[in-house]
């Protein structure tokens, strides 16, 4: 019988591997452990089973397969999670066959329209005049030919429609074009190109697919449209219609921006981006440290000059999303961003929400006016010194504001107080929050204890800032009914001893879904047949417990065979005392009624489940 894909994809793939390209594992004995990347704590709950190719959460209880996993981190449907893995695998996936039809999902027309985005973008650059313009901007920017390929840059065509005529003779609709990011709905009816005349920046998913475009306005020199396949130049005239060059007033909703990216798409959320992560990622794991600047020349460059852990945060604010996934692959940032970090508050936001959830953050500082960009251009040496020389968070903001405010005067004082107490406050240990006190103290000379009186008034950053709490995961509490069949369970399944111990008067007792899985324990030779006996949910339930058996401490094989007994007779107690209570109520229900006969049946009933629990 032919194996499916699915099974395939499983048989070639390790899930600690798949696992481990997204989040940093520990050995914990026979399994790995990190720290949950579906919910915020501090201590690792969540673990991975090479033995069972599973993985589980003890603190927010999500768990499943190597699927599963990528589904939810990806947070994409199973078609695209088993395209993605697929790919890892190297098994060929046919969506002609009937059961891959959900594989031609509308995210997988999207990525094919992006990329074939991507390729006439890149013809145009290298084929068109205006695009040659473009590249010739490129170079003189310190862009290598080398970069332009590895990056993938191209150039939109200053027309109406060059890339919604490009791509529908390649069947896709307008409506598709639009929901890609690459076309805007005109009130009047029909599309047109949203990216026109400008430098293109194709923006990748984790997995190096296209996801969106960040395009930089060149002027406007001339419209003409390259053939992607033949090359032949198609002239684009001013005002011809579909082809005609945008002019200044027809340049509807876009205006002339410096840069425009692509909005929200099903592919596309800017909060949840990072520019380059793509290429950096294997870098930022093995440096342990992720350098975070502005733009993607910044990025580009910096990755040119050999310096490749580095990626670019959109819209510069760091959000909780961004933070997550910086956070499988380190817990170190050095920010590098050309503004005032200090005084700007969705920036001292991002900083204060990465440093609430564990982050050390260091800032690169650059000259007044430059970027990364520019630093690199003058000297690959320069920004290698400024990256060695970062500054501690701390240091950086008393730096900033010193300079920026008159320290002599007396609301120089109360303004630097202002902003750097709020700072000071969150500090965790009492004894740096003292030096950073005595030395704000030294700098405003103003007495410390005057500023300890200030410091207890003042609100701390994340009340300044509107910061909210980290997200915490309240399960439902587990009954000691529920943990005692867990632990039955448990103890069943890891020990063929204990499996026999248990009588059929034993199993008519347990709950139904606990006394069917040891049946069929009980009927297979072995455990591996047992277990292809399960049903799914089945299957789910002893892979849990299994792992979950493997976290807690060993017991010694007396102490087991004590555990195990207890807990069966603590189970048979409590469904013998459920028992009771019903067959009380029917007794009551049968006074009332004088009804001799059943009383009588109902007691003799009564009478055996007590003899049962006296004897247990």
């Amino acid at each position: 019988m032919t194996s499916s894909p699915i099974d395939d994809i499983k048989a070639r793939l390790d899930i600690v591997e798949v696992i481990s390209s997204y989040i940093k594992l520990q050995k914990a004995g026979a399994n790995y452990r990190a720290v949950c990347p579906f919910h915020s704590e501090k201590s690792p709950s969540f673990f991975v089973s090479p033995a069972r190719q599973i993985w589980h959460c003890f603190g927010c209880n999500s768990g499943g397969d190597v699927f599963g996993f990528v589904k939810q981190i990806e947070g994409i449907e199973f078609g695209d999670a088993l395209k993605i893995l697929a790919q890892k695998a190297g098994v060929e996936l046919k969506p002609f066959r009937p059961e891959f039809k959900e594989l031609a999902t509308e995210r997988t027309r999207l990525y094919e329209a992006t990329e074939l985005a991507t390729s006439f973008f890149e013809k145009q650059l290298e084929a068109s005049a205006a695009g040659k313009k473009a590249k010739d901007y490129l170079l003189g920017r310190g862009i290598s030919e080398d970069s332009i390929k590895k990056w993938r840059l191209g150039y939109s065509p200053d027309t109406w429609q060059g890339l919604i005529d490009f791509l529908s003779g390649r069947g896709f609709k307008n409506a598709e074009v639009e929901k890609a990011g690459l076309a805007i709905k005109k009130d009047s009816g029909g599309h047109y190109d949203r990216f026109r005349g400008r430098i293109m920046f194709p923006i990748f998913d984790l997995n190096s697919q296209i996801i969106g475009f960040g395009g930089r306005v060149v002027g406007r020199p001339g419209a003409e449209v390259v053939e992607i396949e033949t090359g032949t130049r198609v002239q684009a005239i001013k005002g011809s219609g579909q082809k005609g060059r945008v002019s200044t007033e027809d340049n509807i909703g876009i205006g002339t921006a410096k840069y425009i990216n692509t909005p929200s798409t099903i592919l596309y959320d800017k909060s949840r981006t990072l520019y380059g992560l793509d290429k950096a990622k294997v870098e930022v794991r093995k440096k342990d440290t992720c350098i975070l600047v502005e733009g993607y020349t910044d990025v580009i460059l910096s990755s040119q000059s050999g310096i490749e852990n580095v990626a670019a945060v959109s819209g510069i604010a760091l959000t909780p999303l961004q933070l997550k996934i910086l956070r499988r692959y380190t817990e170190n940032l050095l920010i590098s961003f050309d503004m005032d970090l200090a005084g700007d508050s969705a920036t001292k936001r991002g900083i204060n929400l990465a440093l609430n959830q564990g982050f050390n953050i260091k800032v690169v500082t650059l000259p007044e006016g430059k970027d990364a960009a520019d630093l690199i251009l003058k000297s690959i040496k320069s920004w290698e010194e400024s990256i060695e020389k970062a500054k501690s968070i701390l240091e950086f903001y008393f730096e900033t504001t010193l300079k920026k405010l008159d320290k002599k005067e007396i609301e120089g004082k109360k303004e630097i107080s202002k902003i750097l107490l709020p700072i000071i406050k969150r500090i965790p240990n009492k004894i740096e929050q003292t030096f950073w006190l005595q030395r704000l103290s030294n700098e405003i000379q103003v007495k410390e204890e005057d500023l300890i009186i200030e410091l207890a008034k003042t609100k701390s950053e994340e009340e300044v800032l509107g910061l909210e709490p980290e997200e915490t995961i309240n399960l439902p509490l587990k009954t000691r009914k529920e943990l005692l069949e867990e632990r039955l369970l448990i103890l069943v399944l890891s020990d063929r001893q204990n499996l026999e111990k248990v009588t059929a008067e034993d199993l008519e007792m347990l709950p139904s879904n606990i006394s069917q899985i040891i049946r069929v324990y009980q009927q297979a030779k072995d455990s591996e047949t047992a277990f292809k006996k399960l049903k799914s949910e089945e299957k789910k339930t002893v892979d849990y417990l299994l792992l979950k058996a493997e976290m807690l401490q060993e017991l010694s094989k007396k102490d087991q065979d004590i555990d195990f007994l207890d807990c069966l007779r603590e189970i048979k107690n409590m469904q013998i005392k459920a028992d009771l209570e019903l067959l009380s109520q029917d007794l009551r229900a049968a006074e009332f009624k004088k009804d001799a006969k059943v009383i009588t049946t109902l007691v003799e009933k009564f009478n055996q489940l007590v003899k049962k629990l006296s004897k247990d």
